[in-house]
């Protein structure tokens, strides 16, 4: 059975660091083994997850017709994802049990890249939470360090140039979404979320006290990350692996809330500059056979099939899918 490493990824700020040559072979480890890791050491503060964490579930009690003003549309993927909204992208199965509050990154209306891609932009806020602009944005700009860290450790682990993916992330397509899950009952079927795996780089999450997040073993089964407080879980993505020539591992998960209780949770996806082309930088391990991904365009087709009335084309790449 596969398990998933605590790392004090504290080391990696320090050059001269003793121990930082042992934390980039441990990071480097898990991220070929099982893809998933849980990091101290990232200098966010707990009470910074806390704050975010009563931020998010003010989101979620704003009124029920106030949210619907707020909702997403086709030509505007920002703002609030109605319960039971979406189903798995390849349309399969039922809907999957939360609410969401999508962010994509906030840039000025005005900013020239907004015409290049339509998903940069102001965000929508919620008036009702008039702190949520800043204390999101404050907790987002922490955790791009965090991912710029481990970038640049993965980076030295494949015998990359140190920048090679942190260059990528000068204005990125890093976004989050807000999350919420009521609880299921124990016979209740489908998903919080579906299995499924991430089509970004790299994932971070502060996971719920509550739990429910779920991930995969390479002989089927699942387990749960044994994040400590003050914790965060990392996951690669389907681009990392892809650039990785399929050594850095995009392991499916999930999620399934039957605590009993409510289950809040607010991940940050890092996704690398729209005009990005995602292509192997190593010679690809055997049977590892992906097409390259233009980060604009994959980006664009992941929400357009997220609506349950479009489906995937020869031009949508075949990233997050599961396959048998």
């Amino acid at each position: 059975m596969q398990s998933i490493p605590t790392i004090d990824i504290s080391p990696l700020r320090d050059a001269e660091h003793p121990d930082r040559a042992n934390v980039v072979k441990q990071i480097h480890e898990a991220c070929t083994d099982i893809g998933f890791l849980s990091i101290v050491g990232t200098g966010v503060s707990q009470e910074t997850v806390d704050d975010m964490r009563a931020c998010v579930r003010a989101i979620f009690a704003v009124p029920e017709a106030r949210k619907w003003d707020q909702a997403i549309t086709r030509g505007n993927y920002r703002g609030f994802i109605p319960f039971g909204f979406f189903s798995p992208n390849d349309g399969s199965g039922t809907a999957d049990k939360y609410e969401g509050y999508k962010l994509h990154q906030e840039v000025a209306a005005t900013d020239p890249v907004v015409t290049d891609c339509a998903l940069y932009g102001p965000n929508r806020w919620p008036a009702e939470v008039p702190e949520a602009r800043d204390r999101v944005l404050a907790y987002w700009s922490q955790l791009d360090e965090v991912a710029l860290l481990l970038l640049g450790a993965l980076a030295e682990a494949l015998d990359l140039p140190p920048r090679t993916f942190q260059d990528a992330f000068a204005t990125p397509m890093t976004n989050m979404t807000l999350l919420h899950y009521p609880p299921q009952a124990p016979d209740e079927p489908g998903f919080g979320i579906h299995p499924h795996k991430d089509t970004d780089a790299l994932t971070i999450i502060a996971p719920d006290p509550v739990g429910g997040l779920e991930v995969q073993t390479r002989d089927g089964g699942w387990i749960t990350p044994d994040c400590p407080p003050g914790g965060f879980v990392v996951n690669i993505g389907d681009m990392l692996e892809l650039w990785s020539g399929g050594r850095l591992v995009s392991t499916p998960h999930r999620v399934v809330n039957h605590s009993g209780k409510e289950r809040y949770s607010f991940p940050y996806f890092a996704v690398p500059r729209h005009d990005v082309v995602v292509t192997p930088l190593l010679t690809p391990l055997p049977g590892f056979d992906r097409p390259s991904v233009h980060c604009g365009h994959w980006s664009a087709e992941t929400w357009r099939t997220n609506w349950p009335d479009e489906v995937a084309n020869e031009d949508t790449p075949e990233l997050g899918t599961l396959h048998s």
